[in-house]
């Protein structure tokens, strides 16, 4: 927590993204698998200022990011998995994950990790690369349009526009139960003021920061959007 305490989190983030824009916009190399890895994780700890109504999202998106771009062996995965969250609140079972030790020695971009899936025929199997690459870009999508939604909203809460990005992001994905565990925890969502301090910011630095993640953000998930849709694959699975 050292980092995320000290620093300016929204500031890495924007810059990293920035980084991997840069690269796109080149069109004269593929995104490669550590830097866009790098990136997402340093997006993780957002769901986690968010309180108890993103914890499954936190969960989530910090297994797909670690276990499958950073390799931790399936132990570690477990233990991790059991730390960070509540299973009575939002789920009836730890779906499996595999142990991919060896991915980020031997998929060195984002094209060649859904091709190896889909010529091992396994882009939707459970625990897959692919999988957890288009979960991984739903997290992404999910923090883009909150912070479009907190800097369209005034006042100190943050309950219509985090109510308003799930709804769009999340939601369509997730069974009942969560969909009434989420709503629940809204009502334990920090105000305005405290995610700004939990960030280290005030409100117009945050502001240009989360605006700069925004603009930054879209042109690296509409490239990951597509890889699939160009491979006829889809993206809303």
């Amino acid at each position: 927590m050292g980092d995320f305490d000290t620093a300016k989190p929204l500031r890495k983030i924007a810059e990293a993204f920035k980084e991997l824009e840069a690269t796109i916009n080149s069109q004269s190399q593929e995104v490669e698998v550590a830097p866009f890895s790098h990136a997402c994780s340093l997006v993780s700890p957002l769901f986690g200022c968010l309180g108890i109504a993103f914890k499954f999202a936190e969960v989530d998106y910090v297994a797909k990011v670690i276990f499958h771009f950073y390799s931790l062996p399936t132990t570690h995965v477990f233990f991790l998995r059991l730390q960070l969250f509540d299973p009575s609140f939002f789920y009836d079972k730890i779906e499996q994950v595999l142990d991919i030790a060896e991915a980020s020695k031997s998929i060195a971009t984002l094209q060649s990790l859904l091709e190896k899936d889909i010529e091992g025929n396994s882009v939707r199997k459970s625990g897959s690369h692919s999988r957890n690459l288009l979960r991984v870009k739903r997290g992404l999508v999910m923090v883009k349009v909150l912070f479009e939604l907190i800097l369209l909203t005034e006042g100190n809460s943050l309950k219509g526009p985090a109510s308003k990005a799930y709804e769009q992001v999340f939601a369509p994905h997730h069974g009942w139960a969560i969909r009434k565990a989420v709503a629940a925890g809204m009502y334990a969502l920090p105000t305005k003021a405290q995610l700004l301090n939990n960030l280290n910011e005030d409100e117009s630095s945050a502001s240009i920061q989360m605006q700069s993640y925004v603009d930054a953000s879209a042109p690296v998930i509409m490239y990951v959007e597509k890889l699939f849709l160009t491979r006829g694959l889809g993206i809303d699975w």
